[in-house]
C-alpha cells in the first residue's frame, strides 16, 4: 500500500525515519513463505496482510505475527494491501476516540483518499450519520455517492458546513493541519472532537522545504486549554504507526482489524483501489498522491510489468 505518511518519510517530514537506504512501506499483502519458530495460528501458504515497521516496498518482507491478519476467501491481494491503514485509521478515529453513534455530524479532509473512503463507508454503517467532505472538484462524480454533503476543497468549507448545519459538526477528521486546525475547530459543537491524524499540508513542491514546513506548523491556531473547557470541546491526536510500533498496542489493533474483517465479510465495507503500479513506477505513483489526482488507495504490484509509456 502507498500512503500520505510515505511522501512525508521521503521528503523528511517525520520524526527520525531510518537511515537510507531504507525500504518505505508500512502495510502489504502475501503468502506466507516462512514463518518463525513460535509461531502459531498461521501456515505456509496462508493469504495475508499485515502491518510493517518499514520495508513493505518490497517482494519479502519480514514482520512480526502480532501484525500479521489472514485475508478473507473473496478478498483479493491488492484489496487486502489497501485494507489496513486506511480502514483501521478511520475505524478507531470514529468510534476509539471519537465515539461515534447515531444522528451525527462528521467532516473528513480528502474524502476522495484512502482513509476517506474509509470513513464514509464506516459512517454508513450507523444509521442518520452525516458526512461532510472536502475533495477536489474532479473527484466529486466519482464520490458524490459515498458522503451526504461535497464541497469543494478550495471553497469556503466552514460557512458552507453552518449554513447546511447552523451550530456544527460532532466530528472533525483533519489530515490537512496548517490553517485547518482553527477552522475545524471553529465547526466542533459543544462535546464535538476534533482530530489531527496527519499533516498532508506539509507535503510541498519541492524535495525537502524545512521552511515551508515550519510556516504550516506556525498557522497551527495554538490551542487554548481554558477555551477547550469553556466551549466544551475535545481535541485528539491519533497516529496508528505510534501506536503500533512504539506504543505497543498490537493487541487492540488486532481487535479492530476483527470487527473490521467481519464488516468486510458482511459486505458492509470494500477498499476502493485506486490503480496498481509496478515498483519501478514508485515515482509516478508518489507523484499521483501528491497532486491529490487519487480515488481511493495505490497499490505497488511486485508481479506487475511497467506500463510502456507512450510517444
Amino acid at each position: 500500500g502507498l500512503n500520505f505518511i510515505d511522501l512525508m518519510v521521503r521528503q523528511g517530514n517525520i520524526d527520525n525515519p531510518p537511515k537510507t537506504p531504507l525500504v518505505p512501506g508500512f502495510e502489504c499483502s502475501g503468502i506466507v513463505e516462512a514463518l518463525g519458530d513460535n509461531v502459531k495460528g498461521f501456515e505456509i501458504g496462508d493469504r495475508v496482510m499485515a502491518f510493517v515497521n518499514y520495508g513493505a516496498w518490497a517482494e519479502v518482507v519480514c514482520t512480526p505475527v502480532e501484525f500479521v491478519y489472514k485475508i478473507p476467501d473473496d478478498m483479493s491481494f491488492s484489496e487486502a494491501a489497501a485494507f489496513p491503514m486506511n480502514f483501521v485509521t478511520a475505524y478507531m478515529m470514529l468510534f476509539e476516540v471519537a465515539n461515534l453513534r447515531e444522528g451525527m455530524s462528521v467532516l473528513v479532509h480528502s474524502a476522495g483518499g484512502g482513509v476517506g473512503q474509509a470513513v464514509a463507508q464506516l459512517c454508513s454503517t450507523i444509521p442518520n450519520v452525516t458526512v461532510f467532505g472536502t475533495a477536489s472538484s474532479f473527484k466529486h462524480e466519482a464520490i458524490k455517492d459515498s458522503v451526504t454533503h461535497l464541497f469543494d476543497r478550495n471553497a469556503d468549507y466552514v460557512q458552507e458546513v453552518k449554513r447546511i448545519s447552523t451550530d456544527g459538526v460532532d466530528i472533525v477528521l483533519d489530515c490537512l493541519c496548517g490553517e485547518n486546525t482553527g477552522k475545524g475547530l471553529s465547526l466542533l459543537k459543544p462535546l464535538g472532537t476534533y482530530i489531527l491524524y496527519g499533516s498532508s499540508n506539509m507535503v510541498t513542491g519541492e524535495t525537502k522545504s524545512f521552511f515551508s514546513f515550519a510556516k504550516s506548523w506556525w498557522q497551527v491556531e495554538k490551542v487554548n486549554p481554558i477555551k477547550l473547557y469553556e466551549e466544551n470541546k475535545v481535541i485528539a491526536g491519533f497516529s496508528l504507526l505510534n501506536l503500533l510500533f512504539k506504543q505497543n498496542r498490537g493487541g487492540l489493533i488486532k481487535s479492530v482489524m476483527d470487527k473490521l474483517l467481519n464488516l468486510y465479510n458482511n459486505k458492509k465495507i470494500k477498499p476502493v483501489v485506486d490503480s496498481l503500479w509496478a515498483l519501478e513506477e514508485v515515482k509516478e505513483a508518489m507523484q499521483r498522491i501528491h497532486d491529490r489526482g487519487n480515488i481511493g488507495k495505490l497499490i505497488l504490484d511486485v508481479e506487475k510489468a511497467p506500463t510502456p509509456l507512450v510517444s
